[in-house]
């Protein structure tokens, strides 16, 4: 079983919902993020989603891209962020952790590679933005060889004709993405979250994860409700940008600021149920 497979088996077993947390490989500098990353699991994090900043990051929104031009402006790349996972492996080997991204990089370093590098390092699935289903077979081939999920997205407009595309290939979990547009604008309302994800269940078996507009400890845990998983990113990506100086550089707490929320999220999470 995979990690991923596993880490959500726990979760069904303890009655609760799960956090994911997103953060870009690299931002705001190489030293911060690794801290960063390594202190998710210790602060209620139950699977991390690692960006590979891109420069043309077409589904992020403002924060979220800031945070990758930081990363790109610092030197971070998809063999960066490999070798982040790979270091975040020697001191943590069961937390599951997906890469999200574009498909550029991925081509670019050669779609077999990348799979096999990938799961060396310890990654366990990857969320490719903008690889359509029609055109995926070069990478969920070789990713389903390796043993690398290929976490797919489905959006409010993902009608019935298109999910059982969407899912032909889907692995580990779906990522519903709950508004249309970009990440870190507007928030679905509870009621729509709670509708979708009843009709998205009778189309898979895959557990389901909540993200895009999700900011507060409340809106996480109503996510956590009515699906297996809440995913944050833009409002930690916006903690991380408010605990920079004016050149871009980290203050002091800004890793205990990203931290302390991490922690009050999965505070609301693991008591949505209750």
């Amino acid at each position: 079983m995979s990690r991923i497979a596993s880490r959500f088996a726990v979760l069904r077993a303890e009655g609760r919902g799960g956090l994911v947390t997103y953060l870009t490989a690299g931002d705001p500098d190489g030293e911060t993020s690794a801290a960063l990353f390594r202190g998710l699991l210790a602060s209620g994090a139950d699977l991390i989603e690692i960006g590979v900043p891109f420069s043309d990051p077409m589904a992020d929104g403002p924060t979220i891209q800031a945070g990758g031009q930081r990363a790109l402006k610092g030197g971070m790349t998809l063999k960066g962020a490999l070798s982040l996972v790979r270091d975040l492996r020697l001191s943590d080997p069961e937390t599951p952790i997906v890469l999200m991204g574009y498909y550029n990089p991925i081509y670019r370093y050669g779609g077999g590679d990348f799979c096999r590098d990938a799961v060396a390092a310890g990654v366990d699935g990857v969320i490719v933005v903008d690889l359509p289903p029609e055109e995926d077979r070069e990478l969920t081939l070789p990713a389903r060889a390796a043993g690398l999920d290929f976490v797919r997205l489905a959006t409010p407009t993902s009608d019935e004709r298109r999910l059982p595309v969407i899912l032909e290939r889907a692995e580990g979990f779906l990522y519903y993405v709950s508004i249309t547009g970009i990440t870190g604008t507007r928030s679905a309302e509870d009621e729509a979250i709670r509708t979708a994800v009843a009709r998205l269940r009778r189309f898979t078996a895959l557990p389901l994860a909540v993200g895009f507009g999700i900011k507060s400890p409340a809106q996480a845990a109503a996510a956590a409700r009515a699906a297996d998983a809440a995913v944050v990113g833009s409002a930690l990506v916006q903690t991380l940008a408010a605990n920079l100086d004016r050149f871009g550089k980290a203050k002091g707490g800004l890793v205990e600021a990203v931290l302390a929320d991490v922690r009050a999220l999965a505070e609301g999470v693991r008591g949505a149920r209750r």
